[in-house]
């Protein structure tokens, strides 16, 4: 049970995350390599906040809010410098790592022993004794799917039908005389947001802070997202957010499942380089497979033409 819960709590939290790559990889063909340095930015403001003894409520929004501000100015330097995609992420990348050392003051910052949402006096009080091992994961839960109906209600807004038309035809947005730029700006401010935020479900669930806690988690993000797509694709019933956050979560169990099997906690890193690339083969075979099959269809329709035409 220990494990299980472990599993869900891990995989909800990054799948917040993993909703942010969604936007980015998925839609806006952007890949954005300020993930690793919003997601530690959203645990150091969290520890930081939390060590000041502010309420804890409060690290979510500012979280959130300081991370769209990180993905406003990737964009900024993309859109306005002309700077490529991936080097603007770099950039930002690169510079967010001092700006965290800053904003904890060193690089490992506990907060062991202060007020947490998973840990105050009110979540204390409304949960049964009985059920308190569950709090966590239940806590997680509930910001999780506000996040994912939030997401999937503003996709389905003008402003969210745009910005899924940049990424699929940037021409048609452009006859529709809306600046592109200006949506990929908005896109990246809300997946670099969703990233900061899930760090701060991140800080307080494991209560500290460390620099290194950015490292990997674009190729963690994308594993989910891809694995969730893939497997989900034709279940219709299912949406993209939803898919996503399933996928995280099937992510960090086959972790878990690896580390059950003898590997240590310093393969984590070799576990996860694994897993992304046997997950870009298989997605890549299946996109051949189906690429294929119309083509088979094509060739079998051409020479049932030519067998009726002899007759």
């Amino acid at each position: 049970m220990t494990l299980v819960l472990s599993v869900l709590e891990q995989g909800m939290i990054y799948a917040i995350m993993a909703l942010g790559l969604y936007i980015t990889y998925k839609i806006l063909d952007f890949p954005d390599l300020t993930v690793d340095g919003s997601f530690p930015m959203g645990v150091a403001i969290t520890a930081l906040m939390i060590s000041k003894d502010m309420n804890p409520l409060l690290t979510l929004p500012v979280s959130f809010l300081l991370g769209a501000l990180v993905g406003i100015c990737t964009g900024l330097i993309h859109v306005k410098l002309k700077v490529r995609d991936l080097l603007s992420g770099i950039i930002m990348m690169t510079a967010l790592y001092t700006v965290n050392l800053r904003i904890a003051g060193r690089a490992n910052l506990p907060i062991y022993n202060n007020t947490t949402i998973f840990d105050n006096d009110f979540v204390n009080a409304v949960v049964p004794e009985s059920l308190s091992r569950f709090k966590t994961v239940l806590i997680i839960l509930i910001i999780t799917l506000i996040v994912k109906y939030i997401l999937d209600w503003y996709l389905h807004t003008r402003s969210g039908y745009i910005l899924r038309a940049v990424g699929d035809n940037e021409a048609i947005v452009t006859a529709m005389a809306v600046d592109k730029g200006k949506i990929k700006i908005i896109g990246l401010a809300i997946a670099n947001g969703l990233v900061s935020l899930s760090g701060c479900v991140f800080a307080q669930q494991q209560r500290f802070f460390d620099i290194s806690m950015g490292t990997g988690t674009m190729v963690i993000g994308l594993a989910s997202v891809i694995i969730g797509t893939s497997l989900f694709k034709k279940i219709t019933v299912m949406r993209v957010t939803s898919s996503v956050i399933v996928g995280s979560i099937i992510y960090k169990a086959c972790v878990a499942i690896a580390i059950k099997f003898g590997f240590g906690s310093t393969d984590l890193k070799f576990i996860t380089a694994a897993l992304f690339l046997f997950i870009l083969v298989i997605g890549k075979e299946r996109n051949h497979k189906v690429k294929e099959k119309p083509e088979q269809a094509v060739k079998a329709e051409a020479q049932q033409e030519k067998n009726s035409g002899r007759r």
